[in-house]
């Protein structure tokens, strides 16, 4: 009789953490425990709320009376780490010191292998990254930058993205690795990748300052005017950087991070609001627009998903300027849970070998 895998998943957001528990692939249950801004407040840096976060998901456990003793591995989210191949990754040490120090920048999902780590020691059990945003599987061609000094680099919301990628795949009734998509995920930050059999060969920077403008990002702004308002005095470095990651988007304009707002601002007749969203969604267009070149126009699909992908009337805007060019399938939301869960679910099956960092 198969065995039957018990896989804690710990994902953590910039104002959340997400907990589910599974068995196989069935659910068990999942729990978004939310955190306030005070309660993160009095954390100068996002490692710091380390403890804080555990004893959180350890109390919830022990609420729903969960013996975490019976797991059989813990998965977390993965984090800002070295350029690595997409995978599944064992947690060791040399990963654990890359998420504190934040080796490709500071991000909440660096939190998610020290978490699971935190757990899965104790119980003497591993502890797997899949697919972190760090994956690069980008060609040597889309890595040129213009400027020898700043190659581009891959981040991107690859586990969603490549979830998604399988899904659309199965759907169309092909092998993920015999398609061609071009992939928007929609979220905080938004990310388009150009997915060639298997591979994500080009994709923006999703993190500080490339591609479309995002609820809470700045995305590509004009260089020279940024390089002119970095050093005219009015600002420090890190206050730059919480314009491009954080401050910038729809919160520079409209002072909000929310596009559920926004629309309802749109419906009592807020014209600012109407052109704000509508430029987001104009970027976007035009990343996806860049993609098509990439691929010579080879589509199979074009695939939007991620949290904003539930506001009809933003896909609608987007998908009045791509529908020309290829099938649109919409994905809301994130498969990520299930995601994490199904790549650390291959490993234990010994259906993939985990990957060493």
């Amino acid at each position: 009789m198969a065995k039957d895998y018990k896989i804690l998943v710990v994902n953590p957001g910039s104002t959340s953490t997400k907990v589910a528990l599974f068995s196989n692939e069935q659910f068990l249950f999942e729990k978004k425990i939310k955190h306030s801004n005070e309660e993160l407040s009095i954390f100068s840096k996002i490692i710091d709320q380390y403890e804080f976060r555990l004893e959180i998901i350890l109390n919830f456990l022990k609420e729903k009376g969960i013996d975490y003793s019976t797991l059989d591995a813990v998965v977390g989210r993965g984090g800002l780490l070295k350029p690595i191949a997409s995978g599944t990754y064992r947690v060791n040490e040399k990963m654990l010191e890359d998420l504190r120090k934040g080796t490709s920048g500071e991000h909440a999902s660096n939190l998610g292998g020290i978490l699971a780590s935190g757990i899965a020691k104790k119980l003497s059990i591993p502890a797997y990254l899949v697919d972190p945003v760090v994956i690069d599987e980008m060609k040597p061609i889309a890595r040129i930058s213009g400027m020898p000094e700043i190659p581009r680099v891959s981040i991107l919301h690859a586990l969603n993205q490549k979830a998604v990628a399988r899904k659309a795949a199965l759907d169309l009734g092909k092998k993920y690795e015999k398609a061609n998509f071009i992939i928007a995920h929609l979220g905080g930050g938004i990310s388009v990748g150009v997915h060639c059999q298997g591979k994500v060969i080009d994709v923006n920077n999703a993190l500080n300052g490339e591609g479309p403008f995002t609820p809470e990002r700045s995305g590509g702004v004009p260089v020279g005017a940024l390089v002119e308002l970095c050093f005219s005095g009015k600002f420090t470095k890190d206050e730059i950087m919480k314009k491009i990651k954080g401050k910038g988007g729809l919160v520079a304009y409209l002072n909000t991070n929310d596009v559920r707002e926004v629309l309802n601002r749109i419906k009592q007749g807020d014209k600012k609001a109407k052109l704000i969203l509508e430029a987001m969604a104009y970027q976007v267009a035009k990343e996806i627009g860049a993609g098509a070149t990439v691929l010579k126009g080879q589509i199979d699909a074009i695939i939007l998903t991620g949290g904003i992908a539930y506001a009809n009337e933003f896909i609608n805007m987007v998908k009045d300027r791509i529908s020309f060019l290829s099938l649109v399938m919409i994905y809301p939301g994130e498969e990520e849970m299930l995601a994490l869960c199904n790549g650390a679910l291959r490993v234990l099956k010994g259906e993939e070998v985990g990957k060493i960092y």
